[in-house]
C-alpha cells in the first residue's frame, strides 16, 4: 500500500517526505489557467456553467491529492510531464499537505455552492478570487500561501521550503531592490496612471449603434443579472 498511497515521496538523505515543486508550481499554472477562464465567464458574460465544470475538477484534483496521494492528481501528472526535462527542486510534503489540504476545503465549498445548489452570488467571487490569488502567486512567484500559514498557525518548524525560503536568512545581492529600481518603478506607474486617466476621458463613439436598435437589445440573462449596461458597452452600443 506505500507504493500506492501516501503523501509525498521519501527520498533517501532527506528526514520527511518530499515533492517535486517544479511539478506542484506547473499544477498550479494549469489549475490557474482554466479557473480564470471560468471565473472572466462568469464575472463578464453571467455564465456559470463552466464554473460548475472547474469546481467539480477543482474537488476532483485536490481530494485525489490530499486523501490518496499526490501522484495520481491529474493536475500534477500534466505538470511531471510538462517540466520532466528540468532539475527537479525537492521541496517538503508535510506544509504542501496542510495548503492543499485548504484548497480541498475551498473546492468542497464551491461544489456545494455552484454544482449542488447553483447558488450565485458574491460568495462564489470571493472563492473564486481567493484560489486564483493562491494558484497565482505559487505558480508565478513560487510562493506557497498555505505553506507559510502552515508554520505561522500551526507553529511547527518547516524544512524544504520553495526557494528555500525557509534557510534564507541574509539576501544575495542580486535579491537587493535599490533606491534607483524603486524610482523606476515608481515612474512607470504614474505612466501607466496617466496613459489610464488621458484614455478613459476619451468619449468613443459607438460604430454599431446606429446598425438598428434589435442588434443592442439586451439579452435576457443580461437583465437578469442587472448587467444591462455593462452588455452594451461590450457589444458598443453605448
Amino acid at each position: 500500500m506505500r507504493a500506492l498511497f501516501g503523501f509525498g515521496e521519501n527520498l533517501p538523505g532527506f528526514a520527511v517526505p518530499v515533492l517535486n515543486e517544479r511539478e506542484a508550481r506547473a499544477g498550479a499554472g494549469i489549475l490557474f489557467a482554466i479557473s480564470l477562464i471560468a471565473f472572466m465567464n462568469a464575472f463578464l458574460v453571467g455564465n456559470f456553467a463552466p464554473i460548475r465544470v472547474v469546481a467539480v475538477i477543482f474537488f476532483v484534483d485536490f481530494f485525489i491529492r490530499v486523501l490518496i496521494s499526490p501522484r495520481y492528481a491529474p493536475s500534477l501528472i500534466l505538470g511531471r510531464l510538462m517540466v520532466r526535462n528540468q532539475a527537479p527542486e525537492i521541496v517538503g510534503a508535510p506544509q504542501k499537505h496542510f495548503a492543499w489540504a485548504l484548497g480541498l476545503v475551498l473546492a468542497t465549498v464551491m461544489v456545494v455552492l455552484v454544482a449542488g445548489f447553483d447558488i450565485r452570488g458574491p460568495i462564489n467571487m470571493l472563492i473564486c478570487v481567493t484560489c486564483l490569488t493562491l494558484l497565482f502567486f505559487e505558480t508565478a512567484f513560487g510562493i506557497c500561501i498555505g505553506c507559510i500559514l502552515y508554520r505561522v498557525l500551526l507553529r511547527r518548524e518547516t524544512e524544504l521550503c520553495p526557494g528555500g525560503a525557509c534557510e534564507v536568512k541574509v539576501r544575495h545581492p542580486v535579491q537587493l531592490t535599490g533606491g534607483t529600481q524603486l524610482a523606476a518603478l515608481a515612474f512607470a506607474g504614474l505612466l501607466l496612471i496617466g496613459a489610464g486617466s488621458v484614455i478613459g476621458s476619451r468619449t468613443y463613439a459607438a460604430p454599431f449603434a446606429a446598425k438598428g436598435a434589435e442588434r443592442c437589445k439586451v439579452p435576457a440573462f443580461a437583465v437578469a443579472l442587472g448587467h444591462e449596461e455593462r452588455w452594451k458597452r461590450h457589444n458598443n452600443c453605448l
